[in-house]
């Protein structure tokens, strides 16, 4: 069941976001070091879960008005098991809940478990014409934190 994190359970979610990245060795993306997106949060109420402990996550803000997920992550032993899709369908029914017109991300376009799954749950690529001022402001830092390792797209639903 997906719900709210608790304040105490932010500590643990690093574990989780640090599998989850381990896989992207796999195709060849290998982050700069520094701390994960999770460790960077003091408000659970940015953090929605699944599990207990959680075994997934995903992290929300707020950019031009929509509500961006900065990140979404499942250990990869609870993987294919229907966290991501749930957490995904929360995301969407918060944003919906909260009045935002979209749900914005930035994700690497051909890693299978990036774009191709985002498309598969109604995303399609924002032409960057159409990126807000906040959203291009984060693509900004994205590239300057050197995660632009591999293409990536900004997307919306």
């Amino acid at each position: 069941m997906v719900r709210w994190a608790d304040e105490g359970e932010l500590a643990g979610l690093v574990a989780v976001e640090l599998a989850a990245d381990g896989l992207f060795a796999e195709v060849d993306i290998v982050f700069p070091p520094g701390t994960t997106m999770i460790e960077e949060v003091d408000d659970p109420g940015r953090v929605l879960v699944e599990g207990d402990p959680p075994e997934g996550f995903a992290l929300l803000g707020t950019v031009d008005g929509n509500v961006h997920l900065d990140q979404l992550a499942v250990h990869p032993r609870s993987m294919r098991q229907g966290i991501g899709g749930r957490l995904m369908t929360a995301v969407i029914d918060h944003a919906r809940a909260c009045g935002a017109p979209a749900v914005t991300l930035t994700t690497y376009r051909d890693v299978p478990w990036n774009a191709p799954w985002y498309t598969r749950h109604g995303f399609t690529v924002l032409p960057e014409p159409e990126w807000g001022p906040q959203l291009r402001a984060l693509v900004e830092h994205e590239r300057e934190l050197g995660i632009e390792i591999a293409p990536r797209v900004v997307m919306r639903r």
